[in-house]
């Protein structure tokens, strides 16, 4: 008799130990499906739910689903629902989010080589940059994330930023002076715009709205469809195509959400974000052409800056390139240099 108790004793604990032994990893981050553990992917981006970038997001979402029969799930999260970029970048780093999709600009702080991407008038067209980003040269930089503890799988495209303001048209390198512009958190960017005149001032995207509405700054750059979709032209008045820099995203995972995905699994996000980046930049394009216009219906004045002056600018801000193309190294700067002038042919 106590024979099988013991024996009935024994089953028992080992029907309460399986029924603890579930999946406890993470905090409900992975589940398990009926064809196997089903991952979870939070996708955070900073602009909001109706800029290209949210509809490459989505989809993103769409292609690693149906691919993944379901066994990948992607979560969206568009207007810095989880941070700016330089936070859920770092959120990326200890595995606590699984995508972001930054520009360049901020990316810098973790790899500073990235800085090269944002030498104003680097680009001379969208087509050339497509080239270079998504050829040797690019890839040579996207391998660098590794060691920032982020896998870089694609480029897409935020595009040509353009400088709005409230107080005055800006034709010349000398209507710059002493405005107060916003700009994105990148030493570069902040010394480019102090060589031109201007008191730039860095700012998380979320709180710039309100910061031009109360006078905090007078401008800000960034390209139109962002003008346009973060309704600036209710606080701006004026727009000036000085595209001064064209800004690539990068397609971000966490490296060690990466590093637990099969080697099928890694070759579908990889190729997703690819797919899904063509056609982000496909929307970008068609939305900058249409929002410069709609800027212009809902009130901004818009003011073409000459070649002359655009080449003006450019020869005030060398001083800054050629000190950044010393910390970033000549010889890489001059292959991007080089890039450039062979996609250009």
């Amino acid at each position: 008799m106590k024979k099988r108790l013991s024996v009935i004793l024994i089953a028992f604990l080992v029907l309460i130990l399986a029924a603890c032994g579930g999946d406890n990893e993470g905090s409900g981050e992975k589940e398990k499906g009926g064809e196997g553990e089903v991952k979870t992917i939070r996708a955070g981006i900073g602009l909001n739910d109706a800029h290209p970038q949210y509809k490459g997001l989505l989809k993103f979402k769409e292609i690693v689903e149906e691919k993944t029969n379901g066994q990948i799930k992607v979560e969206t999260y568009h207007s810095g629902q989880l941070g700016d970029d330089r936070t859920m970048t770092e959120a990326l780093q200890i595995g606590s989010q699984e995508v972001v999709i930054p520009s360049t600009a901020p990316l810098a702080n973790f790899v500073p080589e990235f800085s090269i991407f944002d030498f104003p008038f680097l680009f001379p067209s969208e087509e050339v940059a497509d080239k270079v980003l998504d050829g040797e040269v690019g890839q040579k930089f996207l391998d660098q994330l590794e060691s920032q503890n982020l896998v870089g799988l694609a480029y897409w495209e935020n595009g040509f930023r353009d400088v709005t303001n409230s107080k005055r048209a800006i034709a010349t390198a000398a209507d710059f002076k002493g405005l107060k512009l916003r700009t994105m958190e990148n030493e570069l960017h902040l010394e480019a715009f102090r060589a031109l005149g201007a008191n730039p001032t860095p700012m998380a995207l979320a709180e710039l709205f309100t910061a031009m509405q109360q006078g905090t700054v007078d401008g800000q750059e960034n390209p139109y469809a962002t003008i346009y979709l973060q309704k600036f032209y209710e606080v701006q008045d004026h727009v000036s195509n000085t595209h001064h820099i064209y800004s690539p995203f990068v397609f971000l995972m966490s490296k060690s959400f990466y590093d637990g995905l099969t080697e099928e699994q890694q070759t579908i996000v990889k190729e997703a974000a690819l797919e899904s980046g063509k056609y982000e930049r496909e929307l970008n394009r068609e939305a900058n052409n249409q929002n410069l216009a709609d800027l212009e219906e809902a009130g901004m004045t818009f003011t073409e800056v000459t070649p002359e002056a655009r080449q003006e600018m450019i020869d005030l801000v060398q001083p800054v390139l050629d000190k950044y193309a010393e910390k970033i190294g000549k010889e890489k700067v001059q292959e991007v240099y080089d890039a450039i002038e062979e996609a250009s042919k």
